[in-house]
Parts: C-alpha cells; sequence; structure tokens
C-alpha cells in the first residue's frame, strides 16, 4: 500500500508518535509499504514556520530532509493532474494544503494518513491517525 501523510502525522511521527492511532503507527512501521510525504506538506511547514506558526528545532529546510531522511520516508511530487483536480473537489474542506494532499491521494492511488475526518467525505482511502 502506498500511503499518504498528512502534514500533522509527519509532524507527530517525527516529534510525538504516540499521538498517532495504535494501526497509523503499525502501517507507518511495516516494512511492505510505502510511505509518501507530499512535496505540499513541505511547502505547508515551511509557509506555517515562516509565519510562527510552527515551532521546528531548526529551519523547515534542515529539519525536513532529516527526518526523511531517518524516517526512510519518500518525497512525493505534485503532478500537474492532482493540481488540476483541486478544480473538481467538492468544498467539503476549505484547507488548500488537504485539498491538494486530496487530490494528489486520488491521482495517484494513495491511502491517505489523517487524523482529519472530514477528508474522509472526500471519498479518498483513508487511515485514521
Amino acid at each position: 500500500m502506498k500511503l499518504l501523510l498528512d502534514t500533522h502525522v509527519l509532524l507527530w511521527s517525527a516529534t510525538d508518535p504516540d499521538r498517532l492511532s495504535t494501526d497509523a503507527r503499525a502501517a507507518l512501521e511495516d516494512g511492505s509499504h510505502d510511505v509518501l510525504v507530499s512535496v505540499v506538506s513541505a511547502w505547508e511547514i515551511a509557509i506555517k514556520q515562516s509565519l510562527g506558526k510552527l515551532e521546528l528545532p531548526t529551519p523547515a529546510e534542515e529539519w525536513l530532509p532529516e527526518v526523511l531522511r531517518r524516517s526512510g520516508f519518500e518525497v512525493a511530487e505534485l503532478g500537474l493532474a492532482a493540481a488540476l483536480r483541486v478544480r473538481s473537489l467538492a468544498w467539503h474542506h476549505r484547507d488548500p494544503f488537504d485539498r491538494l494532499l486530496v487530490a494528489q491521494a486520488f491521482e495517484e492511488g494513495y491511502t491517505l494518513v489523517t487524523h482529519d475526518d472530514d477528508l474522509a467525505a472526500y471519498g479518498v482511502p483513508v487511515l485514521r491517525a
């Protein structure tokens, strides 16, 4: 299974893994799954840190590559089709980052790992974090 992490799941897995559900933690540790971090999450982390809304021990451009290296998580690039698919998504959710992650999960056939129950309304496969 290909698991796409919502940004908060990435943050929790790196800083406070006990916040994750037992199922999510097990899936992230299961070597048979590809665990993916979207460039959308990198963008969200960088923006939130620059606005002072996210505290990390180091600048995002140092922190995230180190987290990826330690965890073995892979980067999922955002394709044009996913970016454009956002236009056709219902407005269950207004967060532009989450909408892009949902569109990317649809386009690439990923399961979205999230704690945000509203994202399941899109019909994308979800693993509750």
